[in-house]
């Protein structure tokens, strides 16, 4: 089972984590989680995602030491994602959240916000 960005809940999801509105992106994301199998790794994967807006959000009110903790619940989270969400470039977002976990550590400047994005179409 894969998840799309089409499906509403999820893209209001991802949009909001894309704005930055990280609060509302986990309130949003965890509705989708909540009514999903149990058993499955889309659930984890999606859990993954919830925990990413949890820990920008912790970053935002300032709470670097839980930006760090959950973010790296995250990225376990998130492993082998790309089979439930084939649409997103995950590749771009690992990259991203790299950038963070340096920061977090306190071993580089604070990056861009990250984003979740679709993948381009292969040309």
């Amino acid at each position: 089972m894969t998840m799309s960005p089409s499906h509403a809940e999820f893209k209001t999801g991802l949009d909001l984590f894309n704005r930055a509105h990280f609060f509302d992106a986990h309130e949003a994301l965890e509705d989708v989680w909540r009514a999903l199998p149990r058993d499955r790794p889309l659930r984890r994967h999606l859990q993954g995602l919830v925990q990413l807006a949890v820990a920008f959000h912790h970053e935002s009110t300032g709470n670097r030491v839980g930006a760090r903790s959950v973010l790296e619940r995250a990225l376990r989270n998130l492993n082998g994602a790309d089979s439930s969400f084939p649409d997103l470039d995950l590749d771009r977002l690992r990259a991203d959240l790299a950038d963070w976990h340096e920061h977090l550590a306190g071993a580089a400047p604070k990056p861009k916000p990250p984003q979740i994005a679709l993948r381009k179409p292969a040309t």
